[in-house]
């Protein structure tokens, strides 16, 4: 049986990954975050570990992934939290890694969306978002990153348009539902990609 670690598995994104996965794969999850115990106690059954924690306790975290298959960060992190997670996932052999981003990292979003998204998001190439993104993409992990454009919540939408680093990202929007099944994808390997920056998006969104 796989075991998948979802990290922040408390957010929206997380407990969609963590349904999607139980109902879609025969994996042992374990959530971590915080109050995990409390928040997701509906997720509690012989096939979930739930993990009280904090993303900036290396002990903590340690103890969650040693033995995994592969994590999720269902978290747009900093350099502060991730580059001691990548530590981690080092000593403990993990190597296939998820985790979340945002656009224009690279400036690469473009079409009618960008001054919208540059107005209410600021520059984001000048953020340590940056830094999150070139220190997983240093390591030597088995990677996918995850740059998911504006957020939303409508089960019924769970198609994903891809971009890969180097290409315009023009998508406007994309569902919560179609992120977490995207992310459950690519843990189990139904979606084939690796030490990948995607973009992702939702089809026909090329809006204002």
């Amino acid at each position: 049986m796989p075991k998948y670690v979802v990290l922040a598995a408390t957010g929206q994104i997380g407990q969609l990954t963590a349904q999607n996965l139980l109902t879609n794969s025969d994996a042992h999850l374990v959530l971590f975050g915080h109050n995990a115990s409390q928040r997701l106690s509906q997720f509690a059954g012989d096939r979930v570990s739930l993990v009280d924690g904090d993303l900036k306790d290396p002990v903590a975290l340690k103890n969650a992934v040693t033995g995994a298959d592969a994590v999720f960060l269902a978290y747009v992190a900093s350099p502060s939290i991730v580059q001691p997670l990548i530590q981690v996932l080092d000593e403990t052999g993990v190597q296939r890694f998820i985790a979340m981003s945002v656009p224009d990292v690279y400036q690469e979003v473009a079409g009618p969306f960008q001054a919208w998204y540059r107005e209410h998001t600021g520059l984001v190439w000048k953020t340590n978002y940056v830094e999150t993104i070139a220190a997983i993409e240093r390591s030597d992990l088995d990677y996918v990153i995850l740059r998911t454009t504006w957020l939303y919540n409508n089960p019924a939408k769970t198609a994903v348009n891809v971009t890969k680093k180097g290409e315009p990202f023009k998508d406007a929007q994309i569902s919560r539902e179609a992120v977490a099944k995207f992310a459950a994808d690519l843990l189990t390997g139904k979606e084939n990609y690796h030490r990948e920056s995607l973009g992702i998006g939702e089809p026909n969104t090329e809006w204002t």
